[in-house]
């Protein structure tokens, strides 16, 4: 690809990616900010807390995915109304398109809602469980409190993403950034008046911080829902009667999010299995691992604003039948991530202790073993991270072609059927310890992204019938 066009593109990719990217690490502020408050509760409460989050955090992500496919529907019908406005098209047929774009909205908003009610009873259910999973009593019961004020969270939450997907597919996301990062400032606020009782609010504690979650998922699906609405091009197509869903489109939007539901579930899955497999090498190493996974969760964002820009322009590329484009996208994005990923790796390499200052004591010995682990770590996730976003880019270009079963399909061999071998066979069998098993990560994900890649190309091929249609390369 010419410099040139690869600079072009970049900028057209980076102007829907950067809002997305720094919304995705507002969010990551705004988990922080409650495990910090946790922590400075005590020990107890933060395990308690800690493990409800988990518990909320897996029924979540697993609802995102019920509704991520929205935002690549809703670019292909803005497109096709797009395209029959500018060609002079009649206007019955820019009509059928804005109401198909409607029709999916309401569709989104069903779609969360029948996912967030769910998820919260399960989420309750499962809270009720915990005594029967090995936990501590004490940690179960404040473990429960935290999640029955998280529970009602997930509704608002969710209608949160399905309103966020379809402003993201009709590329106007810019007051997502906003509304997050207001979130982050008043999440802390609201914890802190709940947590201690100030202003004349009740004492709660731990649950404070699970009841302060929920009224900013609520307060943020308003803001949002309310900026929508004053938009001059969102606020016509918007609408929340869910009764009026349609049934098949319902269906749809199902058919395509369950399986990237499970994609999400699945990796989760896969991070969460090694966590437990570097438990079993002692504290310093637990320690050390859970360091280097914060780390790759945060430069991960990156590559979910790359994955949900890439994914939106393969879906307005395709309904305006320009293949070529479509693959450009692929590449642009993996050379975005590239970038990102060599300055990373640079800071990793070249100031190690100053990125681990945050979660240890670099010059205090008790901290030293975990500190020795997590510099050998480092390197492999220099290059890890790559793979990692690749990877996610992947999923989301076939999210684009509305090919949601086959990176569910992938992600299962790359992650369970080589990953997880990979990384108990270096981690146990050849003895390297936690830096087997993020070399078996780093394993996985790369396998999992050249699949999911080549799995783009070929199926971008077929949809257009002739293997002259798309270049190689």
């Amino acid at each position: 690809m010419p410099l040139t066009t690869l600079l072009r593109d970049s900028r057209a990719l980076a102007t829907l990616a950067v809002p997305l990217i720094l919304t995705q690490l507002a969010q990551v502020a705004l988990t922080t900010t409650d495990t910090v408050m946790m922590g400075a509760l005590g020990p107890a409460d933060l395990a308690a807390g800690g493990l409800a989050i988990v518990i909320f955090n897996q029924l979540r992500t697993m609802g995102v995915g019920l509704v991520t496919s929205v935002g690549n529907q809703i670019a292909g019908a803005s497109a096709r109304a797009e395209t029959a406005q500018d060609t002079n098209a009649s206007a019955r047929a820019e009509q059928d398109g804005q109401h198909e774009v409607r029709r999916i909205v309401r569709a989104s908003l069903a779609v969360a809602t029948l996912a967030g009610v769910a998820g919260a009873a399960l989420m309750l259910l499962i809270g009720q469980a915990l005594t029967f999973l090995g936990q501590e009593a004490d940690v179960v019961s404040r473990a429960q409190a935290m999640l029955l004020a998280l529970a009602p969270g997930l509704l608002p939450c969710l209608w949160f993403q399905a309103i966020r997907q379809f402003t993201v597919g009709m590329r106007r996301p810019q007051a997502l950034l906003q509304i997050t990062i207001a979130s982050v400032a008043v999440n802390a606020g609201i914890n802190w008046a709940l947590i201690h009782g100030t202003w004349g609010l009740p004492k709660l504690g731990l649950p404070g911080i699970g009841v302060a979650t929920s009224l900013v998922y609520l307060l943020s699906f308003l803001a949002l829902y309310l900026a929508a609405k004053k938009d001059t091009v969102l606020g016509p197509l918007l609408t929340l009667n869910i009764t009026k869903a349609d049934r098949a489109t319902v269906r749809r939007l199902l058919q395509l999010g369950v399986p990237i539901a499970a994609t999400y579930g699945s990796e989760a899955g896969f991070f969460s299995v090694t966590a437990l497999m570097a438990g079993t090498f002692g504290s310093a190493a637990l320690a050390a691992h859970t360091a280097i996974n914060q780390l790759v969760a945060i430069v991960f964002q990156v590559a979910v604003g790359l994955s949900h820009a890439a994914s939106i322009n393969v879906s307005r590329e395709l309904a305006l039948e320009r293949p070529q484009t479509a693959l450009r996208i692929k590449n642009t994005a993996l050379a975005c991530a590239g970038a990102v990923m060599l300055i990373v790796g640079i800071v990793y390499a070249t100031l190690p202790r100053l990125v681990l200052s945050p979660f240890f004591d670099t010059s205090n010995a008790r901290d030293a073993q975990a500190v020795s682990i997590a510099t050998h770590l480092l390197l492999v996730i220099m290059v890890l991270q790559f793979f990692d976003c690749a990877q996610n880019i992947g999923v989301g270009l076939l999210r684009g072609l509305d090919d949601t079963k086959s990176g569910f399909r992938i992600t299962l061999i790359g992650y369970w059927l080589i990953g997880l071998p990979a990384a108990w066979l270096l981690g146990y069998a050849a003895g390297l310890h936690t830096l087997g098993i993020w070399l078996g990560l780093l394993t996985g994900l790369a396998t999992t992204a050249v699949l999911l890649l080549r799995r783009y190309t070929v199926a971008l091929r077929a949809r257009f019938h002739t293997p002259e249609a798309v270049p190689a390369t």
